[in-house]
C-alpha cells in the first residue's frame, strides 16, 4: 500500500483544512488522460467508487483502482517552496 511521509500527511492535511469543504475530503490519484503515464492529483470532496483508501494521522489519499496497483509499494512526499507551491513526488520503497 502507498506509505506517506510526514511531509505529506502534514501538506494534505493543510490542504484540505479549509472548513467549507466536506470533511471526508482528500487528495485523489488517478491516471491521466487518454491512457498516458502521467498520473493526476486533485483534491477530492470523496473517494470515488473502486478507490483505495490511504488515510494517516487524519491525511486522505484515494486512489484510482489502476493507481494504487501502480503505486502499492511507493511512498508519497510533498513539500511546499517559499512560493508557497506544492509539490508531490513519489518514490520507490516505504521511507519516512
Amino acid at each position: 500500500m502507498l506509505t506517506l511521509t510526514s511531509g505529506a500527511v502534514q501538506v494534505i492535511r493543510t490542504v484540505t483544512a479549509n472548513p467549507e469543504l466536506p470533511p471526508e475530503t482528500g487528495i485523489r490519484i488517478e491516471s491521466g488522460v487518454d491512457g498516458s503515464d502521467a498520473l493526476r492529483l486533485s483534491v477530492a470532496p470523496e473517494p470515488e467508487a473502486g478507490d483505495q483508501v490511504v488515510e494517516e494521522q487524519g491525511a486522505k489519499v484515494y486512489l484510482e483502482s489502476r493507481v494504487a496497483e501502480i503505486l502499492e509499494d511507493k511512498t508519497l512526499d510533498a513539500q511546499v517552496d517559499p512560493q508557497g507551491d506544492v509539490s508531490f513526488t513519489i518514490a520507490d520503497g516505504a521511507t519516512t
